[in-house]
């Protein structure tokens, strides 16, 4: 179902000119369907993660809660954040979210970032970090809208979750979809992926009492290539702080549409002006060295 093509390369961070090879070829958008309201909080998917990247332990954190810690790290990508919440009815419910990269159509990180090659899109919907080229500005940080990208102070180095794209182009499905045992989490096609949302919202409908049930895919970032079915799509806020809106903050984008510009042609400007001094008047004249004076000592010491 996927292979290796999936990882044609769609966008690159701070890269000047055109994307090598792209549309060369048509390929299917890949997507991770995240039903919360079938999520039983094992961590599992917390587990799998670590395990296939290779993560180095990290120590949690007991805050009361059954939340492993208080957000995700750079050596910990994918968090179950569980919010205990009160009803109409005066009845509690827990609501548990996997949280994680979510992948944008149009990636704020990206957009943000000024090291070229540091981010790479592929055409499949996949957002992927390349550590090797990433200059530690933590732009990228800023630039998300679900603060995802956590910045490692011993690498110097900014890390976030893959979507397992060296699973996913080898035809695999990503870890954490492998060792979930509800089947609260799906993947495949995005476009397969957003029916089955749109099923499983319309049946907490119609049949569980659920009349705000939704499907979480914003499109003010163009949608995203991880999706959610909520309980209540209209108060996304309650699933640990999910933004109903998400957008890319301005002013991290403002370098690559301002202030890139302005820089380069004020590099340019500075050479124009080298020139023309140059033309003008010429090469720095070689100055004299200062006349010997009698009485005072030569480089050998003699007077």
């Amino acid at each position: 179902m996927f292979d290796e093509k999936t990882l044609q390369i769609k966008a690159i961070s701070g890269h000047p000119g055109t994307v090598p090879g792209k549309g060369m070829q048509r390929e299917m958008e890949v997507c991770k369907l995240i039903d919360t309201t079938t999520c039983i909080g094992c961590k599992a998917c917390e587990v799998a993660c670590v395990e296939w990247n290779g993560l180095p332990f990290g120590a949690t954190t007991f805050d009361n809660t059954l939340q492993t810690m208080p957000e995700t790290r750079w050596n910990y990508w994918n968090l179950i954040k569980f919010n205990e919440h009160e009803r109409e009815d005066s009845t509690l419910m827990w609501l548990m979210r996997k949280d994680q990269c979510m992948h944008c159509e149009d990636p704020g990180c990206l957009a943000a970032c000024p090291a070229d090659g540091a981010i790479v899109q592929y055409e499949n919907g996949i957002v992927d970090f390349q550590q090797e080229h990433c200059i530690g500005c933590q732009l990228c940080v800023s630039g998300c809208p679900f603060n995802i990208p956590k910045f490692n102070q011993t690498t110097k180095k900014v890390y976030k979750c893959t979507l397992c794209s060296d699973r996913v182009g080898s035809g695999l499905e990503p870890a954490c979809i492998k060792a979930c045992p509800t089947g609260c989490l799906q993947f495949g096609t995005k476009a397969d992926m957003k029916e089955a949302a749109e099923h499983r919202a319309k049946q907490l409908r119609e049949q569980s009492g659920f009349a705000d049930a939704g499907v979480w895919d914003p499109e003010t970032i163009g949608g995203t290539h991880v999706i959610y079915v909520l309980h209540d799509a209209t108060k996304p806020e309650l699933y640990g702080g999910l933004p109903k809106h998400p957008r890319i903050p301005v002013v991290y984008t403002w370098w690559k549409y301002f202030l890139k510009p302005l820089s380069l042609l004020g590099v340019a400007l500075v050479a124009v002006g080298i020139a023309f001094h140059y033309v003008g008047y010429g090469p720095k004249p070689t100055q004299p060295e200062p006349p010997k004076h009698e009485g005072t000592e030569d480089t050998h010491g003699q007077r």
